[in-house]
Parts: structure tokens; C-alpha cells; sequence
């Protein structure tokens, strides 16, 4: 039986995730901080809680992240940045997930194909920038992207059939995009995590380090 394991598994993508590989057969553990104290941007606790479990899972996929933090909103402009928001949203969508890939590496089998994925967002993509604002959340994505493609270039010196991607969802109806629907079309939960395991079982090792949207199309970084 394949195993995944959800980082993050509480939220509504990562809830819809745990559940989507189930009935697809696989054995899940899903971690979070709600539900079992992961957090994320302490080193020693991803140590500690990813140091507890017995590998190998065929796939990782990092699920955390937050769009608004400590009420810390989305900016229009620059003049609404601050360093404690900005901090924040970096701590939480880019360190996290690369304090998670640094201690969960350890947990994919090192000669058979599996997956390390982190959620990222098309906002994130420098080169689809076209309407500015969100600075902070764009910048902590576009980070995060960069630490996936630096991460897949590692993974593939000990791991040679590892895939570690980027993936955007699309914008999901959970309550982390609750105050933003209206402005694109919005998927149920349980539809982007369909669309992500079919865009991660159709993934190669040659297409490792890369950035996939919802429909496996490939995202500019």
C-alpha cells in the first residue's frame, strides 16, 4: 500500500487531500498544528513531530500556509507594508515548508519514485505579476518557490526518482479564501485535491524542481 503524508492536513485543501488518497487506496497520516502541535515555523517541533515517524512515504505534500495572519491583510500598495506582516507571512509560507522538506527528506525511500510537493500560488509567480499588491504574500510564495527548486536539485543527487514540485490549487471556497471569493472562480475542496493527485500521479523525475497548476500546466516562476 502507498503511504502519504499531509502537512497540514486540518485546513480545507489538506483535509480534502488526506481524504481523496484514502478512498484512492493509500494509507494517510496527517499532521497539523491544531490537531497535533506541528508548528511549523519551530524548528524543534517539525524535528520532533517528523523525527516520530517510520518511513518511507511515497509522498509528502506540504499543505500549510495562510493568506492573513495575526490580521495582517493582504496589501494594495506598498504603503500598507509592515515588517511584522511581512515577517509573518514568511515564517509561515516560505520557512515552514523548507524546515519540513529539510527534516522530512529523511522519510522518502531513496530508490523508488516518490513525491515531495509544497502548495505555492500563481501570485507568487514574478513573471504573471500583473497587477502588483499582496506584496508580502507574493513575495513569501515566490521564496517558497525558490527553495523547491533549490530542494528537487538536492533530492535528486540522493534520491534520483524523487519529484518535488510547486503546485497551485487554484483559488479554493475554504475559510483561508473566505473574504477573497468573487474575484475568480472558486473550486470545492474536494475537487482541488482531486485535480492535485492527478497532476502529482502524472509527474516524471525530468519534471522535478518545476511549478504545475491545478491542471498540470506549468506556472512561470
Amino acid at each position: 500500500m502507498k503511504r502519504a503524508l499531509v502537512i497540514g492536513a486540518s485546513g480545507g485543501i489538506g483535509q480534502a487531500l488526506c481524504a481523496e488518497m484514502k478512498q484512492q487506496g493509500w494509507q494517510v497520516t496527517g499532521l497539523s498544528r491544531s490537531a497535533d502541535g506541528l508548528d511549523v515555523t519551530d524548528e524543534g517541533s517539525v524535528r520532533h513531530h517528523l523525527g516520530a515517524l517510520e518511513g518511507p512515504f511515497d509522498r509528502i505534500i506540504i499543505a500549510s500556509g495562510a493568506l492573513e495572519i495575526a490580521g495582517h491583510r493582504p496589501e494594495k500598495a506598498l504603503k500598507h507594508l509592515s515588517s511584522e506582516g511581512m515577517a509573518l507571512q514568511f515564517a509561515l509560507n516560505t520557512i515552514g515548508p523548507a524546515l519540513v522538506m529539510k527534516h522530512a527528506v529523511a522519510l522518502l525511500p531513496r530508490d523508488e519514485p516518490c513525491v515531495m510537493a509544497a502548495l505555492s500560488a500563481r501570485v507568487g509567480s514574478i513573471g504573471d505579476n500583473r497587477a502588483g499588491g499582496w506584496h508580502s504574500y507574493r513575495a513569501s510564495k515566490a521564496a517558497l518557490n525558490q527553495i523547491i527548486r533549490g530542494a528537487a536539485i538536492e533530492f535528486g543527487r540522493t534520491h534520483r526518482q524523487s519529484i518535488c514540485v510547486a503546485l497551485h490549487p487554484g483559488t479554493v471556497a475554504t475559510p483561508f479564501t473566505e473574504k477573497y471569493l468573487g474575484r475568480h472562480p472558486a473550486v470545492a475542496p474536494r475537487e482541488a485535491a482531486a485535480n492535485l493527485t492527478r497532476v502529482m500521479d502524472g509527474l516524471t523525475p525530468e519534471q522535478s524542481g518545476q511549478f504545475f497548476d491545478w491542471a498540470g500546466k506549468v506556472v512561470a516562476w
